[in-house]
């Protein structure tokens, strides 16, 4: 463990900065080691004309993302349970992603596994990661939203004779997929243009590193942090013009990381105001789709919604600003609605 623990502060900012170093020197190596296997980006046929020429940038960058996070973990901060569960559910669900990756590259489309396939992975991930929070952490089935009103949802709880036995909150075992699940896919959905995912996770996981500090869990402050910075890493190289995009295994993964920082700080509520924009993103597809098909007409030029402004006439890198300032007002609102919390 690097840094002295007196100063947790100097930890988290240290934690950021490694990462964000970790990634800048492993992001070129990576890009060369893509573009030499041939490893490319499929572009959707239907959408903007203009991103038919970023077919074939390197992809799978969310590897790098997370390598650099994780030594940065190992290096800065105390292995612990809460940390460790975090981890495990982070990294899991990169693998779906790598999944999806390496089958959409080896099929030569734009789509990888199943939603069926993606859906059962993130069950089976988010329900694990569930059961480990609430019997191994001491989390509690509960919802706290701003005012301090607090909704219990253990109200309906098995208890399996497993070991000690293991309590199943069933309620709250479907809210929490609902929430990893969730904000995975909008992650997903929002990593469409250069530099908009990795910075719009990155401010959210820097204000999530402040809720985590506030709560005196600095390892889930270093996690958060070192996300953050080797967001900051990836940004380098997928500005416009990309030269790497972080693809499923990164976009799922980072998904699933908020949720569960957001599980383990018990700011589930508030964690999804600081998400407005991937919120917004997931409700553009939703709207969508429904609305065609039930009237036969589209609500949105495209969606999800950042194509929308494309198709509008908005440049790339003026969709990709202002949807971080607005990515940054939802994650001030949210940090200071957290301060309501009962």
């Amino acid at each position: 463990m690097i840094g002295n623990p007196a100063y947790p502060t100097y930890q988290v900012f240290l934690s950021l900065g490694i990462a964000a170093v970790l990634a800048l020197a492993l992001m070129p190596l990576f890009i060369k080691l893509m573009r030499r296997e041939g490893v490319g980006q499929q572009i959707r046929a239907d959408g903007p004309q203009r991103h038919l020429v970023k077919q074939g940038t390197p992809t799978m960058g969310g590897v790098v993302i997370l390598l650099s996070m994780l030594i940065t973990c190992l290096l800065m901060a105390r292995m612990s349970v809460d940390l460790t569960i975090c981890l495990v559910a982070t990294l899991a669900t990169a693998a779906l992603g790598l999944l999806d990756d390496i089958e959409s590259v080896a099929h030569e489309r734009s789509l990888g596994l199943t939603p069926k396939q993606k859906m059962a992975g993130l069950t089976v991930i988010s329900v694990a990661f569930c059961l480990a929070a609430v019997n191994y952490c001491g989390v509690e089935p509960t919802i706290a939203f701003p005012g301090g009103l607090v909704v219990d949802l253990g109200v309906l709880s098995t208890t399996i004779p497993v070991g000690e036995g293991i309590v199943v909150p069933w309620l709250y075992v479907v809210f929490v997929f609902l929430l990893m699940a969730g904000l995975s896919n909008s992650v997903n959905l929002t990593d469409g243009l250069d530099g908009l995912a990795g910075g719009t996770v990155l401010v959210v996981m820097m204000a999530l590193a402040a809720v985590a500090f506030r709560y005196d869990e600095i390892n889930l402050a270093i996690f958060a942090s070192s996300i953050a910075g080797a967001c900051i890493g990836f940004i380098w190289f997928n500005c416009y013009p990309a030269t790497i995009f972080m693809g499923d295994t990164g976009s799922l993964a980072l998904g699933a990381a908020i949720a569960a920082m957001a599980v383990l700080t018990k700011t589930e509520v508030t964690t999804l105001i600081m998400s407005g924009l991937f919120i917004c993103e997931a409700l553009s597809v939703i709207i969508q789709v429904a609305s065609f098909k039930m009237t036969g007409k589209r609500v949105f030029l495209m969606a999800p919604l950042h194509h929308h402004f494309e198709k509008m006439g908005w440049s790339e890198t003026k969709v990709v600003l202002r949807f971080w300032i607005i990515s940054g007002a939802f994650a001030a609102l949210g940090f200071a609605l957290y301060f309501q919390l009962g």
